[in-house]
């Protein structure tokens, strides 16, 4: 028996049938074919395969995708744009965060939403922002590095001008 869900997977609309026990990680991955989420312990406890789900972290693999119905899901897919890179994204190269490349996704997803959250965090706060990513290559300080220069470059939305009405 399959459930019909809904979701919002990087700003597109998605109507999948889905089993009960199938998650969230196997929905993106199997049946939409995002496969830069990644399955690491299947036990959420390298975060791999984090998501942001309804501005949220969570590691999609502790979530089930009927779980997901209605709900706005942004992967690793949905972080750069056709024309550049997200800034995480530069200073992870630029700084030698990546090694083999496996937590990647995850910890990227996780200093955007970090960032979303906290523009200008410290490194304690970055270390505890990715406490639930593991890596076992970089040793981390490259990585806090680099989201501490991604928060300098990230531009602040403009603020409109408000005209006042006569």
């Amino acid at each position: 028996m399959t459930h019909d869900i809904e979701l919002t997977v990087n700003g597109v609309a998605h109507s999948v049938s889905v089993e009960p026990r199938k998650t969230l990680l196997s929905v993106l991955r199997d049946q939409l074919h995002m496969t830069g989420t990644k399955e690491g312990c299947s036990t959420g406890d390298c975060g791999a395969c984090t998501v942001i789900l309804d501005g949220k972290t969570v590691t999609s693999c502790l979530v089930l995708g009927v779980e997901a119905d209605g709900s706005d899901v942004t992967t690793i897919e949905g972080i750069a744009t056709c024309e550049e890179l997200h800034p995480v994204q530069e200073a992870i190269v630029e700084k030698g965060g990546v090694q083999c490349g496996f937590c990647t996704a995850g910890i990227i997803v996780s200093s955007v939403a970090l960032l979303n959250e906290n523009p200008k965090p410290t490194p304690d706060q970055i270390r505890r922002g990715l406490a639930g990513n593991l890596c076992r290559c970089t040793g981390y300080t490259k990585v806090i590095e680099a989201v501490t220069d991604a928060a300098k470059k990230i531009k602040k939305p403009a603020r409109r001008k408000v005209s006042k009405r006569k």
